[in-house]
C-alpha cells in the first residue's frame, strides 16, 4: 500500500551524486568542476587524484559516489562511464565578524557550495 516509486531525474543511461555543503566558494569548486567535464571517468579520477587544488579529494568522493551509484544502483558499465555533467551551486554562508578600528567591524564570508556529477553510459564506436 505504499507510496508510487518516484520517477527518475535522470535518463535509464544516466547516474548522479551530489555533494552537499563543501566547504569552499562556488567560484573556486567550479574551476575543480570545469576540470573533468567530458572526460572518462578513469581520467576524471585521476585528475583529481593528482591535482594541487585542496577541494578536489571532495569533489573525487563525490565522482567515486556517482560511479557506485551507476554501478549498483543503475547496472551501468563503470568502464563507458563518462562525466555528462557537474555543475555547481551555492549553499549556506557563514557570517563571521572581525574587530576593526574605531568600534568598526569587518565581515568574513565563509561560503559553502555543492556540486552535482552527473555520469553518464556511452557505447564505445569501434
Amino acid at each position: 500500500m505504499g507510496k508510487k516509486p518516484a520517477p527518475r531525474r535522470v535518463a535509464e543511461n544516466e547516474a548522479f551524486a551530489v555533494g552537499r555543503m563543501i566547504r569552499v566558494s562556488p567560484q573556486k569548486l567550479n574551476l575543480v568542476a570545469q576540470s573533468i567535464r567530458g572526460k572518462k571517468v578513469q581520467a576524471a579520477l585521476d585528475e583529481l587524484a593528482f591535482s594541487k587544488k585542496r577541494i578536489a579529494q571532495d569533489v573525487r568522493k563525490t565522482l567515486q559516489s556517482a560511479i557506485a551509484n551507476a554501478e549498483n544502483n543503475h547496472s551501468l558499465d563503470v568502464d563507458d562511464l563518462v562525466v555528462a555533467q557537474a555543475y555547481v551551486g551555492k549553499n549556506l554562508v557563514m557570517k563571521r565578524w572581525r574587530p576593526r578600528a574605531r568600534g568598526r567591524v569587518g565581515r568574513i564570508l565563509k561560503p559553502f557550495s555543492q556540486i552535482t556529477i552527473v555520469v553518464r553510459e556511452v557505447e564505445e564506436a569501434a
